[in-house]
């Protein structure tokens, strides 16, 4: 997660193999890469890079901004076989759906203009004050969410958080995720994994 009061940026750097998705929540990102890329992106809008065999790009903020970069890793001894790619989608390509008091605009998974390898799904979800969202996780899946604006409680699970406060769920089976906000508006961003994969991670750093 990132924010800045002004412009700012990151010069060119390698990537290889990840998938790196960069969400705007307010703001224009440029973003510039090896493959000749010179995009802008505005607010609601993303930007996913695939690394594949390798690609060097840029980052600059051109106002005050605040956004998210989050990394997914496929099966990095193939996906370092691909060319690189770069997509640009703008807030207007994605569906955004809003049913009593909660509105959930789908980054990843059904109806999202954006096909990625590995296995994800990821909402921006915003739910009014005294609202419940409910979200069904299955087996053997992890939930993870932000609370980007807001408070919220998680029924059932003894679980309360607040601005920018992050939880993660595990379930071992079908399980509904009850979400409800506290007091004001709560905006959430969830992204769904497998809790394993059935092939090598990347090394971690002790």
């Amino acid at each position: 997660m990132a924010q800045s009061k002004g412009e700012g940026g990151i010069g060119f750097h390698p990537h290889k193999g990840f998938e790196i998705l960069s969400y705007n929540i307010k703001g224009k990102g440029r973003h510039q890469d090896t493959l000749g890329t010179d995009s802008v992106v505005g607010a609601g809008g993303v930007q996913v890079m695939q690394a594949g065999s390798g690609i060097s790009h840029a980052e600059s903020l051109l106002e005050p901004s605040e956004g998210f970069q989050i990394w997914f890793e496929p099966y990095l001894n193939e996906a370092i076989k691909r060319p690189p790619t770069y997509r640009k989608y703008v807030h207007e390509d994605f569906s955004i759906v809003s049913e009593n008091g909660v509105t959930v605009k789908t980054i990843l998974g059904e109806h999202s203009p954006i096909n990625i390898v590995t296995d994800a799904k990821m909402y921006d979800v915003q739910i009014a004050n005294g609202a419940t969202y409910a979200y069904l996780l299955s087996p053997n899946r992890t939930l993870a969410g932000l609370a980007i604006r807001g408070d919220g409680v998680i029924e059932g699970q003894e679980v309360s958080f607040e601005n920018k406060d992050f939880v993660i769920i595990q379930s071992e089976k079908d399980e509904t995720i009850t979400i409800q906000s506290k007091g004001e508006e709560l905006r959430m961003l969830l992204i769904e994994i497998p809790t394993q994969v059935d092939y090598p991670l990347y090394r971690k750093p002790k």
